[in-house]
């Protein structure tokens, strides 16, 4: 929810910010493209210890920043991953594979996530919350990575760390 939302500006008020919850993390949904006239979109996403936040996958518009405000996320970043911690910030070109989990087993982390251009994205948080629940289908996801310009990939190099990664955990 919004307050005064006019081309001067706009309060999102956390307590009345949609929440799109998962099995371990919660999307609240703050800003889309259309109220930010086309600047940026953005959401904040919570991830409880070791949850992924999504695979592989580039935008062919859209820039997409990664603020770490507690915790930290693995985050592939081309064919690399790198570590990004408390207060750090990652900025994924258009085209770039990239994907994030969160890097702890044992803490939670906190991101905000912008994409700018502002990109009509709340719908696809939905979407996936509804596959969750067994109201849609991964067919239905893969039939919207034009809409909402998310195409999902295949990357070794993400594979193999979070391979790595549930090994080290057990």
């Amino acid at each position: 929810m919004t307050d005064n939302p006019a081309p001067s500006g706009f309060v999102v008020r956390a307590g009345e910010s949609e929440r799109v919850s998962y099995p371990a993390s919660i999307t609240t949904l703050l800003a889309e493209g259309a109220a930010t006239n086309g600047a940026f979109s953005a959401v904040r996403a919570t991830l409880e210890p070791g949850a992924d936040g999504a695979r592989p996958h580039h935008h062919t518009t859209a820039s997409e920043l990664f603020f770490v405000l507690s915790g930290s996320v693995d985050i592939l970043i081309g064919d690399g991953v790198v570590n990004a911690g408390t207060g750090d910030l990652a900025v994924i070109a258009p085209f770039a594979t990239h994907a994030f989990a969160n890097g702890s087993g044992t803490e939670p982390a906190d991101l905000l996530i912008v994409f700018g251009p502002g990109i009509e994205r709340f719908d696809y948080f939905r979407l996936l919350r509804d596959v969750v629940a067994g109201h849609a289908t991964a067919a239905d996801v893969l039939s919207s990575q034009e809409r909402f310009d998310n195409w999902f990939s295949d990357n070794q190099a993400w594979n193999a760390h979070q391979a790595a990664v549930k090994q080290q955990r057990r």
